[in-house]
């Protein structure tokens, strides 16, 4: 196994396959006692869901956690270690009130939990049915209100509005930057619509076998040498590519 910095989404990409978890989580552990190894978890969930699910799995302990889809970003150990710097990165220009007063006039546009509706992110739950006539028009009326937003739509129904410099792509950079990882030594992976900023750089990109119609579609306009459609599901599916591009050996 090579050096190498590993980002990954959680459900349905790492999770998902529990065999194939194991696997992949016997063969990172061995390694990164020996290896410059590091493994970063990238997930829409907030912290306290991020908590639960590890719970669950009994997850490797990551160098960082990127939470709620890019905005926040934990070092280890997590439950000490929020990123201030990050966040005032993010906050800039950030207006919640102001985001929720606009989506609020949105009926078709669900709120999703307390616990998602975290400092930087607004999130709710809208049908795939309506979203091609909803978003285009929530986008105009946040650029009305001059609201520095992006506006993400992931598995046909999770709807997020995030501050412009914030989203998981923003933080892998931003800890790469940290680290000095170059490119070619950075694997991300992820399946559905809000992991499409993490295959924007030159990073070597695995797209899981069983991705979402969003990405797959940004993928078959985007192809090149560094991103990999995997054929295998979830942890499988990152066991693969890690083989594809010589990170790993099975």
């Amino acid at each position: 196994m090579t050096d190498f910095l590993l980002v990954t989404d959680l459900d349905q990409t790492l999770i998902g396959d529990d065999r194939a978890l194991i696997t992949l989580n016997e063969i990172l552990e061995e390694n990164r006692q020996q290896k410059e190894i590091k493994l970063v978890y990238s997930t829409g969930r907030s912290l306290e869901l991020y908590g639960q699910l590890n719970q669950e799995k009994h997850l490797l302990s990551p160098d960082a956690l990127i939470t709620s889809v890019g905005t926040e970003i934990y070092f280890h150990p997590i439950k000490d270690n929020f990123d201030l710097q990050w966040a005032n990165n993010v906050s800039e220009n950030w207006d919640q009130e102001a985001v929720f007063s606009v989506a609020s006039h949105f009926a078709d546009l669900v709120l999703q939990p307390l616990s998602e509706q975290t400092p930087f992110k607004v999130s709710y739950y809208l049908s795939e049915k309506i979203a091609q006539e909803v978003i285009p028009r929530l986008k105009a009326d946040l650029a009305r209100e001059k609201l520095e937003t992006q506006v993400i739509y992931s598995a046909s129904y999770a709807l997020d509005i995030l501050p412009k410099k914030g989203g998981k792509g923003s933080a892998l950079q931003y800890l790469r930057k940290q680290w000095k990882i170059a490119a070619n030594k950075t694997v991300v992976c992820g399946d559905s619509g809000n992991d499409i900023t993490l295959f924007k750089g030159e990073e070597r990109g695995i797209i899981v076998g069983n991705a979402k119609s969003e990405l797959l579609q940004w993928y078959d306009q985007h192809k090149t040498p560094f991103r990999y459609l995997a054929k295998q599901h979830c942890a499988r599916g990152i066991l693969e590519g890690l083989n594809y591009f010589g990170f790993i050996t099975t």
